[in-house]
């Protein structure tokens, strides 16, 4: 009781510090409001703490608060970036960063108070004339030659939610040192130190030419224009969610040749309130319903979707009874994998210095069928800035050609640092063009991968904890894993654990080796002798704990193994999920 005492002074002294002519009349009384109401829990969640500048910037709940996305926390995190970025580039001239935003509420004013205070800091800041697909942004920079930049995006979140994305020069999200000295100097700012004054000299507002650019760089990650022009007709359904996808995207499969698309006419329209979903993430079956009614009218070959920000995409298509099937992230980038590589080499495009990039807890079979073709797959933590970084160090030496993680997202080309939907958008077209060619569907090829190279499903468990008290229980939850780990999982033995911010993996026998990685993250896996993997982790983004479950089955043989394959794998997660505690 004392703590909750001593919690609420500290939180009441903060509120009203929000108090001051330094915040506006609106912010003010919000604040006031929280400090009169007899229930301090508002006020707690509101200003407990800062929210967090982390490595890759800013994410909550929008509102008044030092936990909450505001003018004024995004505010002195630009002022901070902007330090940095001086401090980084001490007596260059002509600095520059590109500004964009999503859909969201307030994220073209938070855009602006981005674009102003970098200006007054006597940095240019290229903003976006609206809305704009984050891959794009991470375009931009690079075309524009800009040393950073910033994207206000909450991707897939709830619409309560806004954020800020932080981008380094190669339009990749930031990494050490950029994401340790960023914080540092976002960490000393305080309100009176930001320049709110906008230098309108140093803005420019940037639109057409850069989608034209962008639009180019998209057609660079087909592979086989001739089947497209066989299947210009696929008929193709497209969902914007909403958001920034609705006009690039469209616009960017017509570039590739293909003539029928269709669009999703109620979510084509910007709104940041979503109205037409619970929740704008291409991960949730319901988000895909419009869609699918629209597919079904029109007998539609697949179904597509983008996410509000346009990073990840979802794809729907025919099961082997006509049903609608979404193709979950895992088997997304799986797909994609294996045809980049079938196809260049069948086209004779695939140089023994090609190389793909997976996350840690996406599905190894992709390890799988790199092997077999002899190409060079690395694994990297989850976040696409780690699958930018191992482009980064290859470039000019080898050449990158696709990676993915499970969550919906992948980069078909290297001209991007970032999960990029329309480019995967426009080649996931392009294989179900090429599997059509020889009658078959993206169902029919998903098949013919698991009999080629073995089945495997994989399931998400994510445990929602909100709040302070969410996030010290998750935090005790991944100590306990760490002091007392599983022996087995839903009776399969383990036989290797991986602890990534120990960095050592351990194996059945006691002995330990070194993980080579850039740096260490708050992950634990857990390998079995039947193939079972096991990944844990507290999400970056999120008030949540994710278990990522992968199973396999090798007596999967043809498409008729399916459904057997399938029910007996969700009957072996459910046991492992009760190892875990997690029913």
């Amino acid at each position: 009781m004392d703590n909750n005492k001593e919690l609420i002074a500290q939180c009441e002294e903060r509120a009203k510090l929000w108090l001051t002519p330094a915040f506006d009349e609106e912010t003010r009384k919000e604040v006031q409001a929280m400090l009169d109401n007899e229930d301090k829990s508002a006020l707690i969640d509101a200003f407990y703490q800062n929210l967090e500048f982390g490595t890759g910037g800013l994410r909550g709940i929008m509102g008044a608060g030092t936990n909450r996305m505001n003018k004024y926390i995004v505010g002195m995190a630009t002022q901070g970036f902007a330090n940095y970025i001086l401090k980084a580039f001490p007596g260059e001239e002509n600095l520059s960063v590109v500004v964009g935003h999503d859909c969201r509420n307030n994220s073209r004013l938070f855009a602006e108070t981005v674009a102003a205070i970098f200006s007054a800091n006597g940095i240019k800041a290229y903003l976006f004339e609206g809305l704009r697909p984050t891959p794009e942004i991470s375009f931009a920079i690079r075309q524009l030659g800009a040393k950073a930049g910033v994207n206000v995006t909450a991707s897939h979140n709830p619409k309560e939610y806004n954020g800020y994305k932080a981008y380094w020069s190669d339009g990749a999200q930031v990494l050490a040192p950029h994401d340790t000295g960023i914080i540092e100097e976002v960490n000393k700012v305080t309100i009176d130190q930001v320049k709110f004054e906008a230098n309108w000299d140093k803005i420019q507002i940037i639109g057409g030419e850069m989608d034209y650019d962008y639009m180019t760089a998209v057609h660079s990650a087909m592979i086989d224009q001739d089947v497209i022009n066989r299947q210009k007709d696929l008929n193709i359904v497209y969902s914007a969610m909403h958001g920034t996808g609705r006009v690039i995207v469209p616009l960017c499969l017509r570039s590739w040749g293909f003539q029928n698309i269709n669009v999703v006419p109620e979510q084509m329209v910007v709104d940041g309130n979503f109205p037409t979903v619970v929740s704008p993430n291409p991960e949730n079956a319901e988000a895909m319903t419009l869609g699918m009614k629209l597919g079904t009218k029109l007998n539609a070959d697949l179904v597509v979707a983008t996410d509000p920000d346009a990073d990840r995409l979802a794809i729907v298509c025919r099961d082997d009874k006509g049903e609608w099937m979404i193709i979950n992230g895992n088997q997304t980038c799986m797909m994609f994998c294996y045809y980049i590589i079938e196809n260049k080499k069948k086209l004779g495009l695939l140089k023994p210095t090609d190389f793909l990039v997976k996350t840690i807890v996406t599905t190894e079979v992709i390890a799988k069928i790199a092997e077999k073709n002899n190409v060079e797959l690395r694994d990297c933590y989850t976040g696409f800035k780690w699958i930018a970084r191992e482009i980064a160090i290859s470039e000019g030496k080898q050449q990158y050609i696709g990676g993915g993680e499970e969550s919906f997202g992948f980069l078909p080309y290297d001209k991007v640092r970032d999960k990029d939907a329309p480019a995967s958008i426009c080649l996931i077209c392009e294989i179900a063009a090429w599997a059509k060619d020889q009658g078959k569907t993206l169902y029919d090829l998903l098949m013919q991968i698991y009999a080629e190279y073995g089945f495997s499903k994989e399931f998400t468990v994510n445990v929602v904890r909100p709040g302070k008290t969410g996030a010290d229980e998750i935090k005790q939850m991944m100590a306990n894993f760490r002091s007392n780990p599983p022996k087995e999982l839903g009776g399969s033995q383990i036989c290797l654990w991986k602890d990534y911010q120990a960095l050592t993996a351990t194996k059945e026998d006691g002995s330990v080796e070194k993980l080579d990685m850039p740096a260490t993250s708050n992950v634990l896996q857990w390998f079995c002798t039947d193939g079972t993997k096991v990944s844990v982790r507290p999400s970056g983004t999120e008030p949540k704990i994710k278990f990522y479950i992968e199973v396999k089955d090798s007596s999967f043989k043809c498409a008729g193994c399916y459904e057997r394959c399938n029910k007996a794998a969700e009957e072996k997660i459910e046991a492992i999920k009760k190892s875990l505690g997690l029913n």
